[in-house]
């Protein structure tokens, strides 16, 4: 009998037993609905093979894709104090800062790595929508400026992917700040001469949006993304008007000129790279393959009008008429003409008629800047 209890029933149970499913199994595409196995999502880089939609893609599994083999080091990004404004709404901040971390494994919204791409040194930042949206924070604006500063020490191209709802309001101000730093961090890459190349992902949207994601050298965006400042419903309600079919998503913004291209993440990497190694060896010097430009040959007809080029008259203006034609030509009167150069004082003449009613301090007759007020 205990042979019975301890071995038959135990085994009994665990097969009549209901095995959980996990939750992510299966995932649905929100576009058209269809049910996807995860690992096949997974292995075909979380777009889905129907609706060609792009789903969202955690930090390191971004930086995976990016870097050769997967292999990637860490940056080391600064701690910030948690709740510097004790901010509470229906729960206290740190609660949700500590859900946020339990659920993604992240301490904030933005991971960095460096590594190589097709043998390209890199630094990359990533912001990950799963922490709280990928609201900007002050842990989220000192990992972006480290980011960008460790490319300056590494001599490297850096590489954004953006994905954020904007500012994080439970940080008030301290994160509105972020957008100036963040901006001045833009700035030394490229005092420094290195590109800054920005994947706008959906969505990208409010601060982030007004601050470093669209302060790149070059603007990729994946298909679909919803890129913007306020979102589409508060404009509307604001406006009282319909907006165009696919306003602010990135094949909108790619026909009106926001953003570069528009790259299907199978070829994302492929482009980041022939970008960073193209920009990399124009800034240190070095030629580029370039393929050479071929000149067609023109051919001059023999007969013209059914004249023949060996039938027409020498031109009868000798050398030094041509001399005395050019000397005469530099006149100060000769203004706008094609022929002659204009002179200072035209020019300075012209800028004042043009823009003598702005707001700016304009050009006199003797091209200085006139004391005169505007409108005056």
């Amino acid at each position: 009998m205990n042979w019975i209890n301890s071995v038959v029933r135990p085994k009994i149970r665990n097969i009549l037993r209901k095995k959980e499913v996990p939750d992510n199994l299966w995932v649905k595409c929100p576009e058209t609905g269809q049910m996807i196995y995860y690992k096949d999502l997974e292995a075909n880089g979380f777009v889905v093979p129907g609706s060609n939609f792009h789903m969202r893609m955690s930090g390191e599994v971004r930086l995976k894709a990016l870097f050769d083999r997967g292999v990637f080091e860490p940056i080391a990004l600064p701690d910030v104090s948690p709740d510097p404004l004790k901010f509470r709404d229906e729960r206290r901040y740190t609660e949700r800062l500590k859900d946020a971390r339990n659920k993604t494994g992240l301490t904030d919204a933005v991971v960095a790595g460096e590594g190589t791409l097709d043998g390209q040194k890199v630094v990359s930042a990533v912001q990950d929508f799963a922490f709280m949206g990928g609201s900007l924070g002050r842990a989220a604006g000192e990992a972006v400026v480290t980011a960008m500063r460790t490319a300056v020490n590494r001599k490297a191209p850096f590489i954004l992917f953006a994905a954020s709802g904007g500012a994080r309001m439970q940080e008030g101000i301290l994160s509105l700040m972020q957008m100036p730093r963040t901006t001045v961090a833009v700035q030394e890459l490229r005092e420094a001469g290195l590109p800054y190349i920005v994947v706008l992902t959906n969505p990208t949207t409010g601060g982030v949006t007004a601050s470093y994601a669209m302060l790149g050298d070059i603007h990729i965006a994946e298909p679909g993304a919803l890129i913007g400042f306020a979102g589409p419903r508060v404009i509307e309600q604001t406006i009282r008007e319909q907006l165009p079919v696919g306003f602010q998503r990135s094949e909108y913004l790619l026909e009106h000129g926001m953003v570069d291209m528009v790259v299907h993440r199978h070829q994302l990497r492929e482009t980041l790279s022939r970008i960073c190694h193209l920009l990399m060896e124009r800034e240190s010097g070095r030629q580029v393959a370039i393929p050479d430009v071929v000149t067609p040959e023109v051919s001059v007809p023999e007969g013209m009008n059914g004249v023949s080029a060996k039938d027409m008259p020498d031109s009868s203006i000798a050398v030094e008429d041509g001399e005395a034609m050019a000397a005469k030509s530099h006149h100060p009167a000769g203004k706008g003409n094609g022929a002659a150069p204009i002179s200072g004082e035209a020019h300075a003449d012209d800028e004042a008629e043009e823009g003598g009613t702005d707001g700016h301090s304009q050009a006199s007759g003797n091209g200085q800047q006139s004391d005169r007020p505007p409108n005056a």
